[in-house]
């Protein structure tokens, strides 16, 4: 005899998704950029570089405008090997905006992609001279319009020669770095700019380029970073790591 089962007159409730925020591509999901492990950072930085600065050698915005130009896929070692002498040859944004690029790529052929930046530092000369009297602009806005000048070489006249805080650099070493340390998961320079921005105090924007940068330069470098002598060391998982 088959047992009868009581069912209820209910209808069944149909089965609903549970809703999930997506993952972004950032690391602080990770726990990478915690209050207190930015601290450390900070910290680290200023022990090993408390007065860092620009390592390229100039007297004014202009010249530090030619220098950080010339500088892309260049050491700031050759550089400053090339400006003395050019900065003696064109001692003005006149003087740069006068000579024509095929004449100044042969003074800046050692630094590579020479007659690319040749045509970007007189592009820029001229619209310097044109348009604001023959000073570097103070405005990214108007950085940015410069022939060849992009948010790093902004970053870097603005913050060094006007000390205006506008963001901060991110050249080849602070984006190893800030992957390395996973302060951004980004692979564009300006999207870890941002990134960045957002854990660093406005007031340290300047100097932590400045630190950064020597940091990559001295202990984090690209190959063989010295992590036996690094004082982050033991809040760095990256997997390039030495120690």
């Amino acid at each position: 005899m088959k047992r009868l089962v009581k069912r209820s007159g209910r209808k069944p409730r149909p089965l609903t998704k549970v809703k999930t925020r997506p993952q972004k591509a950032t690391a602080r999901r990770n726990g990478y950029t915690s209050a207190g492990r930015m601290k450390k950072i900070f910290s680290a930085l200023d022990h090993l570089f408390p007065n860092a600065e620009c390592a390229l050698h100039h007297a004014d915005a202009f010249q530090l405008l030619v220098a950080t130009i010339l500088s892309a896929q260049c050491t700031d070692v050759r550089v400053n090997m090339v400006t003395p002498e050019l900065f003696r040859k064109y001692p003005t944004p006149h003087d740069f905006a006068a000579v024509s690029p095929e004449a100044l790529a042969e003074d800046v052929r050692s630094t590579g992609f020479f007659r690319n930046k040749a045509k970007n530092i007189v592009g820029s000369a001229k619209r310097i001279v044109e348009n604001h009297g023959g000073e570097v602009p103070r405005t990214m806005e108007e950085m940015l319009a410069l022939p060849g000048v992009a948010r790093k070489t902004a970053n870097v006249v603005l913050g060094t020669a006007y000390n205006i805080a506008s963001g901060i650099v991110v050249d080849t070493h602070v984006y190893r770095i800030a992957h390395r340390l996973k302060l951004s998961l980004q692979d564009n320079p300006e999207k870890i700019e941002q990134d960045l921005i957002k854990l660093v105090p406005k007031d340290r924007w300047i100097s932590f380029g400045h630190q950064v940068i020597w940091f990559g330069r001295k202990i984090c470098v690209a190959r063989k970073p010295l992590c036996a002598d690094c004082p982050l060391e033991t809040i760095c998982d990256s997997p390039d790591k030495t120690f």
